[in-house]
């Protein structure tokens, strides 16, 4: 009987055939270890090189290929594998910024500051947190402004987007059209109306008797929110048609609207750098689609009442107002699970059971003596942290690590004087109507409709913010944006043009210590607000328009 353990190695599954073919030579006892995980590891990095951002190097071969046509040896150890694909990532990145420069710095300059902080903007990129210090070079004086103000719409407009690159824009109105802008030019360039929809017998009541109308390329109501991917290939417009439509935003061609939710859709949203889309209704849902594919994902339940408002950033997670229920929620769309942030006005049961007290007797004293009862808006701002806005005319800072808000600024547009026949005037505080953060900054901005757009700077250690300068916005300032596209697109629209400083040095014709750095805002405006009627500002001033405004920074030189 042979030992166990060559019984062991001898055993075969019954059944299996015998292959007739010759084995191959095992290695000798010569071939090391290291040898065979040397080779694994290459192997996989070989496969895996697209992640270093070398799009313009193809380190892979077919297994055929001998190892002498590349730069990579057969004999080549993990590290030195790491050593050469860094060497090449860092040759690539100087290549880059060169040509971003046009040959205005020389090798030595971008050598030794530019490649730094190029490596640190990747990491931090990459983390998920607030890294932007862009807010202190905001100039508080904004009065003087070259700005582009495009009316097309004779009903409010209720959204507007621009593309990262700065070329398009895409703004909705309350009846129900679509328009793209040539932000170069001030243009209209392309014109989506409303659609008819044809009346047909609809069983049901109340609201399940309006057509959905998912026989028309377009709208056949108002049009309450538009988002643009990232990559500006698709626009996704939602409203009170209960649809989400998808269009090629670069050809303004509609490719398909889809159905799901059960009331008006109030705000969409794309995942940065994805194709995935978030949308929120007032049915008290959150529903997940991909434009890639036109199709439906999933449905995430949580809101006791019609959601207002929905944002998202780069990680599978989304941040939503729940109007009246006065809650802000957290979605883990990947776990299917969410936080709950209560704002609103707070009982002393709650302040005892979350542990609050000590601060009760401060709120009371303070600005913030009126009571919350509809949050409107969210914009988050990392990862980890998002700002809301409420009926109250607060705007709260929050993370995800506290229950309570970090930071509150009461009364954040003043309050509006009404006069009653009975009660004489009263004041009452301007609701928060949009919120806007540019991702990953510390600057955001913040519209009601007391005829402006307020900036506001988060403090270094995220822990409360700051007014930083105003914009001139007559009438309900609907929705908000803040991006910073390239610094030569905004030089090449007319319309923001500002001449430079006469002592201002120069190189090749660049000003000197031009860091090129852009940002823009912008608002949709309306003598309505967007939600409804029940309010009207009438006058000259108070347009249906969206308004571009390149903000000026100190410190570098903006056009």
């Amino acid at each position: 009987m042979a030992p166990p353990s060559l019984s062991r190695g001898l055993k075969r599954k019954r059944g299996a055939p015998v292959s007739s073919k010759p084995r191959k030579a095992r290695p000798g006892p010569s071939k090391l270890r290291g040898d065979d995980d040397s080779d694994i590891v290459s192997q996989a990095s070989r496969e895996e090189d697209t992640g270093f951002g070398l799009d313009d190097i193809d380190l892979r071969r077919p297994d055929d290929e001998d190892g002498s046509s590349g730069d990579e040896d057969e004999n080549e150890t993990p590290a030195q594998k790491r050593l050469r694909l860094a060497t090449l990532y860092l040759e690539n990145v100087k290549s880059d910024l060169a040509a971003q420069q046009e040959g205005t710095f020389d090798a030595a300059e971008i050598d030794r500051e530019l490649i730094q902080a190029r490596l640190k903007q990747d990491v931090v990129q990459q983390s998920g947190k607030l890294h932007d210090r862009v807010a202190d070079r905001v100039s508080s004086e904004q009065s003087s402004l070259r700005f582009l103000k495009v009316r097309g719409h004779r009903l409010p407009v209720t959204s507007a987007v621009a593309s990262q690159d700065g070329t398009a824009l895409f703004t909705a109105g309350k009846e129900g059209h679509i328009i793209k802008w040539d932000l170069r030019t001030g243009k209209q360039i392309a014109f989506f109306p409303k659609q008819r929809q044809e009346k047909t017998d609809v069983k049901g009541k109340g609201k399940a008797r309006i057509p959905i109308g998912e026989d028309v390329n377009g709208h056949v109501d108002e049009v309450l929110s538009l988002a643009l991917s990232d990559d500006g290939h698709y626009l996704a417009s939602g409203g009170r048609d209960r649809r989400i439509g998808f269009w090629e935003a670069k050809e303004g061609r509609w490719l398909r609207g889809l159905g799901g939710h059960k009331d008006a859709i109030t705000g969409v949203t794309f995942r940065k750098g994805s194709s995935q889309l978030y949308s929120a209704s007032l049915d008290r849902t959150v529903k997940s689609w991909d434009a890639a594919v036109l199709a439906y994902v999933e449905t995430m339940f949580g809101h006791q009442d019609g959601i207002t408002s929905i944002d998202a950033l780069r990680a599978e997670t989304a941040v939503s107002s729940g109007g009246r229920d006065t809650t802000v929620r957290f979605w883990k769309i990947i776990d299917e699970t969410y936080l709950v942030f209560r704002g609103g006005g707070r009982s002393r049961l709650r302040e005892v059971l979350e542990g609050g007290m000590e601060d009760a007797e401060q709120s009371e004293k303070g600005k913030g003596s009126y009571i919350e009862g509809s949050l409107e808006c969210v914009a988050m701002v990392d990862e980890s942290t998002f700002l809301s806005g409420g009926d109250s005319g607060t705007i709260s800072l929050w993370s995800t690590t506290k229950k309570k808000p970090l930071f509150k600024q009461p009364l954040a547009h003043g309050l509006n004087e009404m006069l009653s026949s009975t009660e004489g005037p009263l004041r009452t505080p301007r609701w928060i109507t949009s919120l806007a953060s540019l991702r990953y900054s510390d600057l955001f901005a913040s519209g009601s409709w007391d005829g402006r757009i307020r900036l506001w700077k988060i403090s270094e250690d995220v822990r409360s913010f700051a007014p930083v300068a105003e914009v001139q916005a007559p009438g309900f300032v609907n929705s908000l944006q803040l991006l910073s596209p390239p610094w030569t697109t905004i030089q090449e629209a007319e319309w923001a043009r500002e001449e430079q400083p006469a002592g201002q040095a120069r190189v090749n014709g660049v000003p000197k210590n031009d860091q090129r750095r852009a940002i823009v805002l912008v608002a949709a405006l309306g003598q309505e607000p967007r939600m409804g009627r029940w309010m009207r500002i009438k006058g000259p001033k108070a347009q249906n328009a969206t308004l571009v405004v390149p903000l000026r920074l100190t410190g570098v030189i903006s056009p």
